[in-house]
């Protein structure tokens, strides 16, 4: 799993962090501590690129529950964009889509 997400100057509006690979228990430390300093630095919108997310399991799903709770308290939204269809089905599958809004 890597996570890019580029600095932004100051508190940013939003953020977008991207993620690639496998997102699972051998990564799920790293992509919660990455998520939470990009949170940090967001003031509004915390967007999740998955377009390169090869995989995605119940722990990488429960990190990013755990982000989405933690940015509501800090009044800021986060959402995804261009989940692969088998990210896609998970999130239906899991109900996500309804709580974590998709953008295209």
């Amino acid at each position: 799993m890597t996570v890019i997400c580029p600095p932004p100057p100051n508190k940013a509006t939003f953020t977008t962090v991207h993620l690639t690979g496998e997102i699972d228990l051998a990564t799920k430390d790293a992509l919660r501590n990455q998520l939470l300093r990009a949170l940090r630095r967001t003031a509004g919108l915390l967007v999740l690129d998955l377009s390169a997310v090869s995989f995605c399991d119940a722990s990488g799903l429960g990190v990013i529950v755990g982000v989405q709770r933690r940015a509501r308290v800090r009044g800021v939204a986060v959402a995804v964009t261009a989940p692969r269809p088998a990210m896609t089905r998970l999130l239906r599958i899991t109900g996500l889509d309804r709580s974590l809004p998709t953008l295209v």
